[in-house]
Parts: structure tokens; C-alpha cells; sequence
């Protein structure tokens, strides 16, 4: 599996992302996908995560009703869109792969066995 992230740049706050991440092979639709990101000096922190059927979605507190994740199974791709930035928004975003997670939710680093190269988002204010 490869991932392909993109989509991240530099904008001011209150301004709008949409990060998409491309997957190699048929995997993808048997997995549970999540967004990551790290900022210099912290540990990579999980973003939202989306079941591979998109029945559920989850958020970490500080972007909910900000930032929605949803993926096209027929595209192979799964997106982060991302409104309201805010400079504590700034960070490499990470698309991760959990393939054969089931129909649950997969929201810890450790869950994910692949991982896309990284998109950096920076926020100015």
C-alpha cells in the first residue's frame, strides 16, 4: 500500500485546506483511514479517522466542527477538509492505512500499519 498526501501550504487563519490522500491497490476499501499531524517537537497526534465504509468518523476535540474527513472508496482516496484555520493548525499532516481493521474506528498511531510522506500545513496569523 502507498499513500500519496497533498494538498497542504500556507494560509492565513480562518482561511480553508482540503488535504487528500491518493492509496495504491484494492486494500482501500478494507481500511480504516485516519489523518495525523506533528508539529516541531510533539508527538504525532491523531486528527480524525473514518471507518472504511464511512459510517463513522471521529475527531480529536480541538478541530471538531472545523475539519471533516470523508473518502471516496471509488477514487481510492480519503480528504480532510479543513475550514477556520488556526495557527495551532500548523503541523505535517499524516495519511495513515489500517487494511482488515474491520468496521471499527482505528484512532491511535500504533493502529496504522502504513503511512503517507507528509503534507505540510502551515498557519499564519
Amino acid at each position: 500500500v502507498q499513500l500519496q498526501a497533498s494538498g497542504g501550504g500556507l494560509v492565513q487563519a480562518g482561511a480553508s485546506l482540503r488535504l487528500s490522500c491518493a492509496a495504491s491497490g484494492r486494500a482501500f476499501r478494507t481500511s480504516a483511514m485516519g489523518w495525523f499531524r506533528q508539529a516541531p517537537g510533539t508527538e504525532r497526534e491523531i486528527v480524525a479517522a473514518i471507518t472504511r465504509s464511512s459510517i463513522s468518523t471521529y475527531y480529536t476535540d480541538s478541530v471538531k466542527g472545523r475539519f471533516t474527513i470523508f473518502r471516496d472508496n471509488a477514487r481510492n482516496t480519503v480528504y480532510l477538509q479543513m475550514n477556520s484555520l488556526k495557527p495551532e493548525d500548523t503541523g505535517v499532516y499524516y495519511c495513515a492505512s489500517a487494511p482488515n481493521s474491520g468496521s471499527g474506528l482505528r484512532i491511535h498511531v500504533n493502529d496504522y500499519d502504513y503511512w503517507g510522506q507528509g503534507t505540510q500545513v502551515t498557519v499564519s496569523s
